[in-house]
């Protein structure tokens, strides 16, 4: 048997979600068995997959002993860099600057010294985060930067902050800014873009297309050119108003202004001649447009800004 206090950070799962993380050994297929049988109870009464919890609920799952042993807090973290450029923090977010060559999470390569290890490790530091009193939550990234990109990554340091950032993301509220130098000037000064975009996993690479077409999904990018340098060289800003994979490199190489230092989709003659071999971009600037009724709608006062990076030094 193996018995849950609900604590605030579990609350406002399913309990089948729930189950999945404060239970990984179990597979999903036994639990819905037991929920069945009725051996998984909420406050001693029965339940179904979709009731959802509420802080204070205990439950309980009458399971074999091999199934029931406590999970083991991940503590993986603690060997990560203590090396963060913490931008703003409250009670529910922080916002740190990740440095190029940093992966984001594990599940980009790297398997120690992420920026979410560091960020764990920093609120582990300051006691506000203790993995061994958690159930099924742990801080975590909120938006994606590629490995080679630096810029401003938002966290969640509670679950229901996470499910208000996540949810403001997907419904646009969230602005994301950029800066990046492309190796020729764009085809208009200033101009609002729309192309479709289709992710190969297999190759890690997307293809943009100017109509839309079978498994091609719609991009919308905002441009507008901050200076200019003698070689023709541009200093962009950039406003994302959808979020795809490499959807910045992408879609100003496909229209004839790639990012400098781009492998990927850029000119890699022009890389070569100016010795950069990574794109010069940062995530730049947020802001937030939450609903007024949303528990993070202060920060709709704020603006956070990344400190201004060496490619943008050249430019002013």
């Amino acid at each position: 048997m193996r018995e849950f206090m609900i604590n605030q950070n579990d609350a406002g799962q399913r309990i089948d979600k729930f189950l999945s993380k404060a239970m990984p050994d179990m597979p999903k297929s036994l639990m819905y068995r037991l929920i069945r049988k009725k051996d998984i109870k909420i406050n001693g009464k029965r339940c179904d997959i979709s009731d959802k919890l509420n802080a204070g609920d205990i439950v309980i799952v009458y399971v074999k002993d091999d199934l029931s042993s406590a999970k083991t807090p991940d503590t993986t973290f603690r060997t990560a860099s203590e090396i963060i450029d913490v931008v703003y923090e409250d009670d529910n977010i922080i916002a740190v600057f990740k440095p190029v060559g940093v992966d984001p999470h594990s599940g980009s390569g790297s398997q120690s010294d992420t920026m979410i290890d560091r960020i764990k490790l920093y609120l582990f530091n300051k006691g506000e985060y203790h993995p061994d009193k958690e159930n099924s939550f742990s801080p975590a990234l909120c938006n994606r930067l590629d490995r080679n990109t630096a810029g401003l990554m938002i966290a969640a340091k509670n679950a229901e902050a996470l499910r208000e950032i996540n949810s403001a993301i997907r419904d646009g509220l969230i602005h994301k800014i950029y800066r990046c130098v492309t190796v020729c000037p764009p085809p208009e000064n200033e101009a609002v873009i729309t192309a479709w975009h289709k992710k190969d996993d297999g190759r890690n690479i997307v293809r943009i297309s100017d109509s839309p077409a079978e498994g091609f999904k719609e991009i919308k990018t905002g441009y507008k050119v901050i200076s200019e340098a003698s070689n023709g060289q541009c200093l962009l800003e950039i406003t994302l108003y959808t979020g795809r994979t490499h959807q910045i490199r992408a879609h100003m190489a496909h229209i004839g202004a790639p990012l400098l230092g781009d492998g990927k989709y850029g000119n890699i003659a022009a890389n070569k001649k100016y010795g950069v071999y990574r794109q010069l971009l940062c995530a730049c600037g947020l802001s937030f447009s939450m609903p007024d009724d949303s528990p993070l709608a202060y920060l709709n006062r704020l603006s956070i800004h990344a400190p201004q990076q060496e490619f943008e030094k050249r430019f002013s």
